[in-house]
Parts: C-alpha cells; structure tokens; sequence
C-alpha cells in the first residue's frame, strides 16, 4: 500500500479554537502527522510518496466538489484578514458572525465586501482556525487525496492519503470541524472521473461527515454512508440523522447510522457491518475510507470507545468488501496513540487480503 503524505501540513498550525464557549489550544496538531509516519517507519506496509500532481491537475480537482467563491475565498483570506489590521499578521483568522440560514432571512447569495462577513459566509462554526499556510496546506492534502485515487484507478488495491487539515466536514462551500477541503469528496470524485460508475464513501470518524453527504446528497454515483456519534448530541449536531436518505437523483443514496455516546466495539461493528452490506448492495466498485481514529476510547473530544486492537479488526472489515479503496486520513485526538491505531486499520485491511 502507497502511502502519499502531504510536506506542507505543518503549514497549518493553529494557535487556539473555540470549543463549547471558550478559547482552548488546537486539537489538531501536526504532531497527528507525526506519529502516523513513526509509526509506518516502524511498522512499514509499503512505500511513503509525496503527490505528484501538477497545479494544473489539482485546481481541476478541487473545482470538481467546491466551488470557485469558496476556493478564491481561501485562497485569499490570510491576505485579506491581515490588509483589515497590521497585527492580525500575530492571530489567526476565526469568525465571529454568520448569517444563519434562510430561515432567519439572511441572505448567502451577496458576498459581502467586509472580510468577518465573507468569513462568516463560508464558515459553519468557530473551531477551525485558518492562518497564513492554511491554503497550502489543504491544497498538499487534496493533492494527497488525487494521487491514492489514481494509484487505485491504476490498479493498486488500496493507497493512503496521509494528511492534515482533515477534510470530511468540508462542504462545497463551507469550512469547519477543522477541514477546509473535502479530501475524501475529491478522492471519490476523482474515481467516477477515472471510469468508475459506482463509489462508495465510507465515513468511520466519529463525527459525521456533513460536508461529504452535502456534496453528494443529490447524486446517484456515489452513495455516502457514515457510522457516528448521534447528532443530537454530537458534533456537527445540524446533519448526519438517520431520516436523511438523500435528495433528487440522489435519493436512497444517502445512509447514516448513528450511535449514542458510550457505544462499545461490538455495537459499532454491528452499525459498520450494516454499512457495508449497504455498499455491497450499491454494486459500489471502489470505495473512499475517511478514517478517523477519534472512535479511540481515549478521544479527548469524541465517545465512542474502540480499543487500539479493534482497529485491526476494523481493517479487516473494510477489506471483506473486496473493493479497491483510498484511505484519507481524518480525526483522532488522542494524539500518542493515533500512530499505531492508524497503522492498526491499515494493517488489518492489509493482511485480510
């Protein structure tokens, strides 16, 4: 298994977040990075790559799942947030105002001349801090995303998009939940565009992957599932409940499982089993992982509580669907033990084949 790693994730370095009312150092760290590649250099399951795609290459692949306002928003925005004030040069960006929705009559369509306005737009919450490398950051981890989905499309059985920010809460025109592009969505997207007429998205992180089921949500290509922490407690809270199936076209091609906090492995992988079932049942013929290891019982924002050999075990249920499949690397906080229970799930999936 190609492993490709992002060298610009440490780019992206966030100060502090907003998490349940007040300012808290950031839980995702380039040191989540770190341990996943000391680990793979202690346990290697095949080569470590750097993407080698071309710009050219990348901006079609982004412009794919987001659209242009968005990505010329990030593109600019530390630019932008410094020009309004010399010292934002020392903080990072974080919003403080949105509009809410149409249900309060505020309006999406106007992009506002202010830069807090323009930031709040394409923002959903205020726990994902942007800075001056951001922007190259999430342009390394998509290009990490587009290079696994062309070594599957070349035939390899799985690849491994090493990266950091995370990308699964990212929408087509939304940040938030630490993601800025949609790693997992592009991965997908990039497949159907390589021949394949049915993926699959198999969210295993244990908070929902709101952005993917929004950019697919209206689609029949590809059919989106996620096992996670039940939205009426957990984050992202506004999506990921069981009664959304899809819209349109994409009706029935929607399916989300969600589990209370507290839920054990047997429980999960009774929810995981069901999800694949489901896949199979697609005639999926290539499947997306965004593999979030926050499912850890010692997850410092997270509930659910897998053991480190579970992952293993998880691993080998991803493989019994007998599909190639990309891997793009999601949450886990528990940052000293995201390492081996990252490189457990590959090796799982690995030896099961």
């Amino acid at each position: 298994m190609k492993t490709f790693h992002n060298p610009h994730q440490a780019m992206h370095q966030g100060q502090q977040e907003m998490f349940r009312g007040r300012l808290v150092p950031c839980h995702e760290v380039p040191a989540r990075l770190d341990f996943v590649l000391n680990e793979l250099q202690r346990r290697p399951l095949g080569t470590l790559e750097t993407p080698a795609i071309t710009a050219a290459e990348l901006d079609a692949a982004i412009a794919r799942v987001h659209t242009q306002r968005y990505t010329d928003f990030l593109a600019n925005a530390w630019d932008h947030w410094v020009a309004m004030d010399p010292a934002n040069a020392q903080r990072d960006v974080l919003p403080s105002v949105w509009p809410l929705g149409n249900q309060h009559a505020f309006r999406a369509d106007v992009l506002p001349l202010n830069f807090a306005a323009r930031l709040g737009l394409f923002a959903f919450d205020a726990g994902s801090p942007l800075m001056a490398g951001t922007w190259v950051a999430a342009r390394g981890g998509a290009a990490c995303a587009l290079a696994a989905a062309r070594e599957v499309l070349g035939g390899a059985r799985s690849a491994f998009a090493l990266t950091r920010p995370p990308g699964h809460h990212a929408g087509p025109d939304f940040l938030g939940g630490y993601c800025f592009l949609n790693n997992a969505a592009i991965a997908a997207q990039a497949l159907v565009d390589g021949g394949e007429s049915h993926v699959a998205v198999l969210d295993v992180d244990y908070h929902h992957g709101n952005g993917t089921q929004t950019i697919f949500y209206e689609r029949a290509d590809v059919f989106t599932v996620s096992v996670h922490g039940d939205p009426m407690t957990e984050y992202p809270f506004f999506l990921g409940h069981a009664d959304e199936r899809g819209a349109g076209p994409g009706a029935g091609f929607n399916l989300n499982l969600p589990l209370p906090r507290g839920t054990g492995f047997a429980a999960w992988r009774a929810a995981l089993d069901q999800g694949l079932q489901a896949v199979k049942d697609f005639g999926a013929g290539a499947l997306v992982v965004p593999m979030g290891l926050d499912t850890f019982e010692g997850d410092p924002i997270s509930g659910f509580t897998l053991k480190t050999e579970d992952y293993l075990d998880l691993g080998e249920a991803l493989a019994s669907a007998g599909l190639p499949t990309v891997f793009t690397f999601e949450g886990g906080y528990a940052v000293d033990a995201v390492g081996v229970n990252a490189v457990n799930l590959l090796e799982g999936f690995q030896r099961a084949g």
